[in-house]
């Protein structure tokens, strides 16, 4: 093939031999230079750049000078080359022409080594992004698994599917409001404020053990039972224990009442970080929307938090604020702004347990719940719950079992799991026998010395009336206690010269009482108590808080400078005035509470605290007193007087 170099070389060889190329030559040089440049552009792409250079005409003409002139112009890309070159020219033109052109061919080459590579460059990066397009793909179809992620899923699968059997609270606790035994008058009141069209938020409190928390479990499914209930059939019951409430002041958490979750700090979800829109994120009151929050212990709770809690159960609704909000921000998606401009929805009634005093809670909470007190449970209340739970255990009680449970707890709650330790005995003494599980007192009394339990303080089982001994009634911490009081009376060594002995253990309150009691006895009787010795005492060292205990130890006194004995079955609990009137007291469910436990039979009360108490007690004998005259007559002579 005839190129541009062999013509170039072919021309060198004629010049160096002295000899010009003829017209011929030239001609056949000029068609071969044609051919190169349809080569080069194509035939289509130089027509139009041969029209566009005005060579058209020329390079079809059939002068050779003619053509040259338009292939100078297309070679040069400039319409405006003139003249028409004239035949001596010609051969130079022709080698300007193979120089440009090889320049043209020089760069065409380069030109599409660097295309390859870029075109190599582009498919590369094509096929990456295809590439990470699949990989999305997959992620968003097959989730954020992997092996090992799908190997701890399995495990925990397995693990659901194996388990021990339920806790022995859990499986006798109550079913139902009327499985809870002792608290009928609690049970009433609470469900009296849940089943109203307005119903109240309630403060449910009482020592532990008691049915509280069964009784607020079950109280919200069997108020929508009743037509006026405000509670629809799918109204939420969320429980939390206040113990395990822990929030931020900064607001940076809060899972009661709920937080926001800003972008930087928070951890707010990936696609609000990325446009920094703060997420807000509800609590347990939103959670609790158009139902109950139980909050069990309430009285644990941060006094700072009950009274944001307050906050939200006027409100009813809870506000959420944050630097990072911008409303006019068209990436916030609708919840989001609705929750910032509406606030969360929180109306719930709140149902609070707890064993402390009610006020120990902050006073404008404690002020907006209704208070519901749960009693003591009595020993009767007790056995039937051991019972109940026997029942459900399929175990047979031996005679006095239950009783023995009774004497050391007044829990319901520690009763049945004493009776669950004694079933558990009971299983393994019997080892690998099939029969009839029985709980005798044997196997309670291992069970409570490895609890190591200590018996509830009953009084001396005495049925001999004794001279100078008397039961008072103490309340305390929801519950009540029996306080044995004893007094002795002796000639004083030098008449007028007596003195007064008491334990200072006892109290404050206690000794003032028993100033008073020897001012009365000694205006009631005319006795000079300076010509006696006298000494009191308080058996345990128990300390008495209040002045309730005067009756009693005017009654101890003046059995012992009587002489005249006292029955042991009975108690008197009743502040002593100067005037031998005994004034009302406080506290009377709890101390009739510890005269059940102790074996009380009859119970002395003052006259003013008359109507304060249920007007049937089965297993007490209460007897109302207006001062000592009438104590006395109707301790000495054992008559009755219910004014």
């Amino acid at each position: 093939m005839t190129t541009p170099d062999n013509l170039k070389k072919q021309q060198k060889a004629q010049n160096i031999k002295g000899a010009w190329p003829d017209k011929k030559n030239l001609e056949r040089q000029a068609g071969v230079f044609y051919k190169l440049l349809v080569d080069f552009y194509g035939a289509d792409r130089l027509l139009l750049k041969a029209i566009k250079m005005d060579a058209l005409s020329l390079i079809r003409s059939r002068r050779l000078d003619k053509k040259v002139l338009g292939l100078r112009r297309i070679v040069w890309e400039d319409p405006t080359l003139q003249p028409v070159p004239e035949e001596r020219e010609i051969p130079l033109i022709l080698e300007e022409l193979e120089e440009k052109t090889a320049e043209l061919f020089a760069r065409r080459s380069i030109e599409e080594s660097l295309e390859q590579k870029i075109n190599h460059k582009l498919q590369e990066r094509h096929d990456a992004y295809i590439l990470e397009v699949k990989k999305q793909l997959l992620k968003e179809e097959a989730g954020p698994e992997n092996p090992q992620t799908l190997k701890k899923y399995a495990l925990l699968e397995k693990m659901q599917t194996q388990g021990l059997s339920r806790s022995a609270m859990e499986f006798l606790r109550p079913a139902s409001l009327e499985e809870i035994v002792g608290q009928n008058q609690g049970l009433r009141a609470l469900m009296s404020r849940l089943v109203s069209p307005f119903p109240q938020h309630i403060l449910l409190y009482g020592p532990p053990g008691v049915g509280k928390t069964a009784a607020a479990r079950l109280a919200l499914e069997a108020a929508k039972k009743f037509p006026r209930s405000p509670f629809a059939s799918h109204a939420p019951f969320v429980e939390v224990d206040a113990t395990t409430l822990r929030w931020d002041p900064r607001e940076v958490t809060n899972p009661l009442i709920g937080s926001v979750h800003d972008p930087i700090y928070q951890g707010a979800r990936r696609d609000l970080s990325e446009g920094g829109i703060p997420e807000p994120k509800p609590g347990l009151v939103t959670e609790a929307h158009g139902g109950v929050l139980f909050i069990d212990e309430i009285g644990e709770m941060d006094l700072q938090l009950q009274n944001k809690l307050l906050k939200v159960m006027e409100d009813k609704r809870v506000r959420f604020e944050s630097a990072y909000y911008d409303p006019s921000d068209p990436q916030v998606p609708k919840y989001i702004k609705k929750l910032f401009t509406e606030g969360a929805p929180a109306d719930f009634v709140l149902i609070g347990a707890t064993t402390r005093s009610p006020q120990e809670l902050s006073y404008a909470l404690r002020s907006r719940c209704s208070a519901v007190f749960f009693e003591p449970l009595s020993p009767a209340s007790i056995r039937q719950i051991v019972e109940r739970a026997a029942a459900r255990l399929e175990v047979r009680l031996d005679p006095g079992a239950a009783e023995l449970i009774c004497r050391y707890t007044s829990e319901g709650r520690q009763a049945v799991n004493l009776l669950a330790d004694a079933y558990g005995l009971a299983l393994f003494n019997a080892g690998h026998k099939d029969q009839l599980v029985v709980i005798d007192t044997e196997i309670i009394r291992e069970v409570i010395l490895s609890n190591r339990l200590a018996p509830l303080k009953p009084p001396s089982e005495i049925k001999t009336p004794l001279v100078g001994k008397v039961f008072g009634l103490a309340a305390a911490a929801y519950r009540g206690s029996v306080l044995e009081i004893e007094a002795l009376a002796f000639p004083a060594s030098s008449p007028g010269r007596g003195k007064v002995r008491f334990n200072e253990a006892a109290g404050k309150m206690a000794r003032d009482s028993v100033f008073n009691a020897t001012s009365v006895l000694q205006k009631l009787t005319g006795l000079e108590l300076g010509d006696y010795d006298l000494h009191f005492n308080v058996v345990g060292g128990g300390n008495v808080d209040g002045p309730s205990a005067g009756a009693a130890l005017f009654l101890a006194l003046y059995s012992a400078v009587k002489e005249l004995p006292l029955r042991q079955d009975m108690a008197i609990s009743g502040e002593l005035s100067l005037q031998g009137r005994i004034q009302p007291v406080g506290g009377l469910s709890e101390k009739l509470y510890g005269a059940r436990v102790a074996g009380i039979k009859r119970v002395f009360l003052p006259a003013g605290n008359k109507g304060e108490l249920p007007p049937a007690i089965a297993d007490l004998e209460i007897t109302y007193v207006h001062n000592v005259e009438e104590l006395l007559q109707v301790v000495l002579t054992g008559g009755d007087n219910d004014e």
